[in-house]
């Protein structure tokens, strides 16, 4: 069945692997959880952002997606909830602190300091859950490229494989920032990298909020 809609698949999977490799919140979340708590931390902060996607394949497939297109404060609110919590993360990485001599000193395969998984996981899934820019990439999508009548098992596989790609994606990132080489560089800058990550998510935060 796949193969009638191979043409209407490829084009949805080329804009949205154009879309994930472009830097933003979750690029600048996994490279500071990769350097800053280590590979483990950086793939299961990757892992969340993967399911994060699933937020939005399943609100778009039971036709919420459809409600908040024609709803414009239901929108707004999510551009709300999404760019306070970018806001929220970028904040915190700006009040960031030097560390100390110690820590500079310690090697690339330990962490500066510990990150349950579970947070680290939960992380990567709300800074993709409710990031703004992903649902109103979805509703794009499922109203521009996506036909209404691809079958809904069709369309769920089109969410999966979005989610498998952009797990996969970020697993990339977070082992190539953890690698000892980039990690040792990038703890040397310390603080000032944690802070350049904190403007890049207020800037992106107050442009969103600046689009509303």
């Amino acid at each position: 069945m796949l193969s009638n809609y191979l043409g209407e698949f490829l084009a949805l999977a080329t804009i949205h692997f154009l879309a994930v490799v472009a830097p933003g919140p979750d690029f600048a979340v996994t490279i500071r959880q990769s350097v800053r708590f280590g590979r483990l931390v950086g793939i299961c902060t990757a892992l969340g952002i993967g399911a994060g996607i699933s937020v939005h394949v399943l609100y778009t497939l039971l036709g919420v997606g459809a409600l908040m297109h024609t709803t414009p404060w239901l929108l707004t609110v999510a551009k709300v909830v999404g760019g306070a919590y970018i806001l929220y993360l970028g904040v915190s990485l700006i009040r960031s602190k030097p560390k100390s001599s110690v820590e500079g000193e310690k090697t690339a395969d330990e962490p500066l300091v510990e990150q349950s998984l579970f947070k680290a996981f939960s992380t990567g899934f709300l800074t993709n859950a409710t990031n703004p820019k992903a649902t109103l990439f979805f509703l794009a999508i499922f109203t521009t490229i996506i036909s209404a009548s691809t079958p809904l098992q069709i369309q769920a596989f089109y969410g999966l494989w979005m989610c498998f790609v952009n797990a996969l994606w970020f697993v990339i990132v977070a082992l190539f920032f953890s690698s000892n080489k980039v990690r040792l560089l990038f703890m040397r800058l310390g603080h000032w990298f944690e802070r350049s990550m904190g403007v890049i998510l207020i800037l992106f935060a107050g442009r969103l909020m600046l689009s509303m």
